[in-house]
């Protein structure tokens, strides 16, 4: 299976354009949250993407919320909003969880999970699935500028527990691109650029 992986693009339609190009040659299409910039802005983001024909699965990221993906994607059956749940996709399992996590300090517009809460959800994760989330695992991919990780603890457990084979997440905008490995899971922040990754 060949998988083209996304996060944060933030409104950003040239980006979007990029990954909607490069989709035609992916089984799958993961965008792992932030579609929108401070609550505005998703519908004109999921637009430029609906023209992608690729199973997609998508999760929210902190920036927008998740009845409001799910409404926005109601009528394209081939896109899975995932939350704490699972979908089958030609043989391969996939797993979503978003948010940020753990929940920063509250505005608005801000969407995000307590660790209990996050280690409630990701418990179903299917072992050997891939594993979507927004917020990256704490040491991986979140290292921020001032030089602390800020990646979530329930989020590593459960890569520790379920063992994916493949976890992709974004969120840390310093750790974009950046990767590493929990026992035998590669991890990958991914950004908003086109990355691939192929799975058998």
């Amino acid at each position: 299976m060949r998988i083209l992986a996304f996060s944060d693009l933030h409104r950003d339609k040239e980006a979007a354009r990029a990954v909607v190009d490069a989709a035609g040659q992916a089984d799958v299409v993961v965008g792992a949250g932030d579609f929108a910039t401070r609550g505005i802005g998703l519908g004109d983001t999921l637009d430029v993407l609906a023209a992608i024909t690729a199973p997609m699965v998508l999760v929210a990221g902190n920036h927008e919320g998740l009845d409001e993906m799910r409404h926005a994607c109601r009528d394209r059956p081939g896109v899975h909003v995932l939350h704490g749940e699972a979908r089958i996709i030609q043989g391969m399992s996939f797993f979503g969880l978003g948010f940020e996590v753990p929940a920063a300090p509250d505005y608005p517009w801000r969407q995000g999970l307590e660790e209990a809460e996050a280690g409630r959800l990701l418990a179903a994760c299917p072992p050997g699935a891939i594993l979507v989330t927004h917020s990256p695992p704490f040491g991986v991919g979140d290292l921020q500028t001032t030089g602390a990780h800020v990646g979530s603890h329930a989020i590593r457990e459960a890569v520790m527990a379920r063992r994916p084979r493949l976890h992709l997440c974004g969120h840390i905008h310093n750790g974009w691109g950046t990767s590493g490995m929990i026992g035998q899971c590669p991890v990958h922040n991914l950004g908003p650029t086109v990355n691939w990754f192929s799975v058998d």
